[in-house]
């Protein structure tokens, strides 16, 4: 009798332990798919008074990322510091893992941009423009989200 319960306990243990090697290589292998980057943490600066700020910060929260955020009436010194052009410059300025997102830049550019690890400095969304991100309204502009590098050197990384 005792051996039939060892046998039981022994198939058990067995059975839960195939299952929980089976998920654990199902997640590890998820987590190798190119293109599946989790989100990072954020940080924001950006001035108390500004709505579409909050509206941004709102879209990078709904795509996974933890934002933190940090509010000041005067964001051009952060601007100043972290080296934005200043004909890149937008209302908010955020770092993530190293790199600096200007304005209104769209969540899912920020994930190709932690994916792809591209050599620039950061991407930045100048102006405000209708229709991106915290800028919803009536009509949806196009735009360009611009890499520029520590030398001054910009591309166009995404078009909307």
């Amino acid at each position: 009798m005792i051996k039939q319960k060892t046998k039981k306990r022994s198939h058990y243990a067995a059975v839960a332990l195939s299952v929980f090697m089976g998920a654990a290589f199902l997640v590890g292998a998820f987590m190798l798919i190119p293109g599946k980057v989790a989100a990072a943490e954020i940080v924001v600066y950006k001035s108390p008074t500004c709505g579409c700020c909050k509206k941004w910060v709102s879209h990078m929260r709904k795509n996974g990322f933890t934002v933190e955020v940090h509010e000041q009436y005067n964001v051009t010194p952060v601007k100043d510091k972290l080296g934005v052009p200043r004909r890149l410059r937008s209302c908010h300025t955020a770092k993530v893992d190293g790199y600096i997102v200007e304005g209104h830049v769209p969540a899912d550019v920020v994930m190709r941009l932690l994916e792809e690890k591209p050599q620039i400095a950061g991407v930045a969304v100048p102006g405000m423009p209708m229709g991106s991100p915290g800028m919803e309204g009536f009509r949806k502009d196009p735009y360009d989200i611009i890499s520029f590098t520590d030398t001054g050197k910009m591309g166009i990384f995404a078009s909307r």
